[in-house]
């Protein structure tokens, strides 16, 4: 991107006369791999990240009335699970979720809700492991988002990647089946 501003106190200024635009260059805020652990020492005991987790699920916008955690080993690794019974994440609000800095959140009758920074998944999730897998399911969508610290560090990532997988459930399962052939 580029942006050119009149009578800016920034030194670039163009060389194609005697103007006084600035040529102004705009850069991508990038995350290095390294901020996800260092974002999760925020959270100084697991409990508190744990708690987190469930304060997400309890979120007016999410509305989940049941929530459940359980442990379970996948190839002799422990691995947490965190399910509730909300009303799921699209493709658009599992991006938000996975983003940093991202909250759509406002106060109700001057009470400031929690998780106004939008950083409470990412923080809680990496205090606990190392790797955090969204499986999502809503009406019409079925989505997968990976935040890893492991993926990353073996693609030797510079900036943070997140991917994320959404199937249209409103497509039967047979015209599936046929795409993938």
């Amino acid at each position: 991107c580029l942006l050119l501003y009149e009578n800016n106190p920034l030194d670039n200024k163009c060389n194609c006369c005697c103007c006084n635009w600035v040529i102004v260059h705009l850069l991508h805020l990038q995350l290095c791999p390294k901020f996800l652990h260092t974002n999760s020492t925020s959270h100084t005991w697991p409990f508190s990240a744990i708690a987190e987790l469930i304060d997400n699920a309890y979120d007016p916008d999410v509305s989940a009335k049941q929530f459940w955690i359980d442990k379970t080993v996948v190839k002799d690794q422990d691995c947490l699970t965190f399910m509730d019974n909300g009303y799921g994440l699209d493709l658009r609000t599992m991006h938000k979720m996975l983003s940093f800095g991202y909250s759509d959140k406002t106060a109700v009758n001057g009470v400031q809700p929690i998780g106004i920074y939008g950083n409470g998944f990412k923080s809680g999730s990496m205090r606990l492991g190392k790797d955090a897998i969204v499986f999502s399911k809503s009406k019409s969508t079925s989505c997968v988002g990976m935040l890893s610290q492991t993926y990353l560090e073996k693609i030797g990532a510079e900036q943070i990647i997140v991917p994320i997988v959404c199937f249209d459930q409103t497509k039967s399962d047979k015209h599936i089946l046929d795409l993938m052939q």
